[in-house]
């Protein structure tokens, strides 16, 4: 029995079509497939790249990738990766191409997209004129409420640190745990600033127990975000058919909802004291109470929301300004509760990496000299003062540079309209005619490894950010040590590829805020303490999107696997132990 003919003429002609469009076109005839790609079977198929980010191990080895093909490789059918500036950075986020769905299909909270996930570009710089005011580098030295602030969170810290002292004494010196208190003090830090410091956390004193908790249960459920964010038509299918938690636990949801729920409070306190300020004047408010980020924010959006009322004719005569603000509630907690947990997140991670870098044997020297140069601000926590400590801001750029927070992927589409130029022709690297549609991406990882930028690049070197010393000069004293000019020409090319906040329109917001409390708590650690390291077993990175050190979990497995109790003695990320010096 034979197949009537037109059939197997149709059938056979579907399969040369789909065998032309999905592996011929894609391998040979493609604008990409002059680029190398990283496994045999990218121009293919997805499922190599995909593989390493479910494991969490894209970031390093896309970088290994690099290193072996050159700054433009071929990740998938229609993903790109690069490693350049010219024909990299300023071509995929200078330029302005899109975000896409990437971003929120995981950052939205509330339902509501923040300004970080936002896809267009007027939408986002809309909403950044809004806050970006407040999180220049001049109003943050300005800020009254800032330096009360500061001056509180650094002493609470301290009082902190004695505390853990006094305890781990009595388990017998097994070090204390650092990650935890990093992730306490920057978690005060931002909250205070946006939301005032009593409507804000108090996770270094009072609230000590439930902020580990907080911050296991929220670590613990970022590595799911893999299923939302590259394979989103499968979650979405499998949420249809009730089969979602195949892929994603129940309780991760339930974790969402969680943080969603104490933001949502955090907001409603400084709404009351927005009022009240309003009500009875700023006086009756106390300076470190005030929302700064929180009243900002809701003012912005509230005339804007008015006005864009007022401009569709559905203006009620009646409304007041509260009603309005009862009507963007969910766009305000969207977006401080995105700035809330970033801010906290990526600092508490350099906070932990700059520790442990600061605190082994043969970084003493680093560590003593950044103690005398805390010294000469003889108690001080201005932040003009502190800013201007040159070994303190070395540290901080070395530690970002290599022990970035987020060093993977930032995807990027290609623009629909035009083709696109990827690479830097002076070196042969160009590929040109990239379609529209693409998926493109650089990595702080990979750039700030460049050799030919930063020599011995894995290694911790702060020096690279200060001049080299004069014969005259003395080592030990902080004063000999300057930052390289702006001029200098390594300094110029280290800082055209220094990526550890983005760069662009889409820069992150709070980068000088986190700059500030890094700072202020190195100033408050490290200007009353020495640190050495007991268990630094914890301290392997994560090699996906966040960098945050894996751990060792109570039985001794490795990084963060799913949601587990608060163990203050069985989970190690990094323990220290401290001594208060005199001073």
């Amino acid at each position: 029995m034979s197949f009537p003919f037109i059939p197997t003429v149709a059938l056979l002609a579907l399969l040369l079509t789909l065998f032309y469009k999905y592996i011929i076109h894609p391998t040979f005839l493609s604008p990409l497939s002059r680029i190398p790609n990283a496994h045999w079977s990218s121009p293919i198929s997805s499922l190599y790249i995909l593989s390493h980010r479910l494991a969490q191990t894209d970031t390093p080895h896309i970088h290994h990738l690099h290193t072996l093909y050159g700054p433009i490789i071929r990740l998938a059918p229609s993903e790109i990766s690069v490693n350049c500036v010219d024909g990299g950075l300023r071509t995929v986020y200078l330029r302005g191409m899109e975000k896409g769905n990437w971003y929120k299909n995981v950052f939205s909270n509330y339902g509501v997209e923040p300004m970080f996930a936002m896809s267009g570009h007027g939408e986002h710089s809309r909403r950044k004129r809004m806050v970006s005011g407040v999180y220049a580098r001049s109003a943050l030295s300005g800020s009254a409420s800032l330096t009360r602030q500061t001056e509180i969170l650094v002493k609470e810290l301290r009082g902190r640190v004695r505390d853990e002292v006094a305890e781990d004494g009595k388990r017998g010196g097994q070090g204390i745990e650092f990650y935890d208190i990093f992730c306490a003090v920057t978690m005060d830090f931002v909250a205070g600033y946006i939301f005032g410091l009593k409507n804000g956390t108090k996770l270094l004193r009072e609230e000590k127990e439930e902020g580990i908790q907080l911050f296991h249960d929220f670590k613990a459920r970022q590595k799911y975000t893999f299923w939302s964010q590259e394979c989103a038509a499968l979650t979405r299918f499998l949420e249809k058919v009730g089969l979602k938690w195949l892929v994603v636990p129940s309780w991760v949801g339930e974790a969402n909802v969680g943080l969603e729920d104490w933001l949502m409070g955090l907001v409603e306190n400084a709404r009351e004291t927005r009022k009240v300020m309003d009500r009875d004047g700023l006086d009756k408010v106390a300076v470190e109470d005030v929302p700064t980020v929180y009243a900002q924010l809701e003012k912005a959006l509230v005339k804007e929301k008015m006005k864009e009322d007022e401009a569709r004719g559905v203006v009620e005569k009646e409304k007041k300004y509260e009603d309005v603000v009862g009507e963007l509630k969910l766009d305000i907690a969207s977006e401080l509760l995105d700035h809330t947990l970033a801010g906290f997140d990526t600092s508490s991670i350099t906070l932990t990496w700059l520790a442990w870098e600061l605190s082994k044997p043969a970084n003493a020297t680093w560590q003593a000299l950044l103690r005398a140069e805390i010294s000469t601000l003889k108690g001080s926590l201005d932040a003009k003062a502190i800013d201007r400590l040159s070994i303190l801001h070395a540290i901080v750029l070395e530690t970002l540079r290599l022990h970035a927070a987020i060093p993977g992927q930032q995807p990027r589409i290609t623009p629909e309209g035009y083709t696109t130029i990827l690479g830097d022709p002076e070196i042969g690297t160009a590929y040109p005619n990239i379609p529209p549609g693409v998926r493109v991406q650089a990595h702080a990882y990979s750039l700030h490894r460049i050799p030919s930028v930063f020599p011995s690049p894995d290694s911790w070197l702060p020096e690279r950010w200060l001049d080299p010393l004069s014969p005259s000069a003395d080592p030990s004293d902080p004063s000999s040590y300057q930052l390289r000019s702006l001029h200098d020409p390594q300094k110029i090319e280290m800082l055209r590829h220094f990526w550890a906040f983005g760069s662009g329109g889409r820069m992150c917001v709070g980068s000088n805020l986190a700059i500030l409390d890094m700072k202020a708590t190195m100033v408050g650690l490290w200007g009353k303490f020495e640190t050495e390291i007991v268990d630094d077993e914890g301290m392997v990175p994560n090699g996906g999107y966040m960098a945050e050190p894996l751990g060792v979990g109570t039985g001794g497995e490795k990084g963060i696997g799913g949601k587990y109790a608060v163990d203050g003695e069985g989970r190690k990320f990094l323990r220290l132990k401290v001594r208060e010096v005199e001073g």
